[in-house]
């Protein structure tokens, strides 16, 4: 297990910098992750690389700032990860800790995905492409997930909240991550055990 130590430290990955959100709590007794959730955000709507993004994730976000924002005054979200159209990660919550990102969902005939799942937020939207840096980060962190979490499904946000939810959206491209996953997977050393 020293492969997945080095990786991450009660909960927290390595190679993302680190912005604990007050948004987490612990997940249920012996609750584990075992789901992926692929989510998209953007803030203002459409545009990138603002820091409106971690600043919501962080309860800092001046909803009077934009009146698109008004709507999320009070909102107590988080995500684990979050990856920038550069391909910088951040994580925000410990994949030890429930991230509050699903909100009412389903998968597989369970409820309340949150307390079984990590989520990843992509900067984008439903009409935009991601970017190749983006798919290459997300490929690692995966990778890097399924070595250390019994993880054991990997599904968009529309999957577990239908008709709710719309994201990654028809611009995320499926097969380019399994194509980044299979490499980032084969540079990968062996587990030690």
């Amino acid at each position: 297990m020293a492969c997945v130590d080095a990786l991450f430290q009660q909960g927290w990955y390595r190679y993302a910098g680190h912005r604990p959100s007050p948004h987490c709590d612990a997940r249920p007794e012996g609750m584990r992750a075992e789901l992926l959730v692929l989510h998209n955000i953007s803030l203002p709507a459409g545009k990138f690389g603002t820091a409106c993004v971690d600043a919501l994730f962080l309860g800092s976000l001046d909803t009077q700032n934009q009146p698109e924002f008004a709507a999320l005054q009070g909102l107590r979200v988080s995500a684990h990860f979050f990856i920038r159209r550069d391909g910088s990660l951040l994580q925000y919550v410990s994949c030890d800790q429930r991230a509050w990102h699903a909100g009412a969902s389903r998968f597989h005939g369970r409820s309340h995905c949150n307390d079984f799942s990590i989520g990843i937020e992509l900067e984008g939207t439903d009409s935009v492409p991601f970017e190749p840096a983006q798919y290459d980060s997300l490929a690692a962190l995966v990778g890097a997930l399924l070595q250390a979490y019994p993880i054991q499904s990997l599904a968009g946000h529309s999957d577990i909240a239908p008709g709710r939810k719309t994201d990654p959206g028809p611009c995320f491209d499926w097969p380019a991550l399994h194509r980044a996953s299979a490499l980032a997977l084969s540079s990968f050393p062996a587990l030690e055990s």
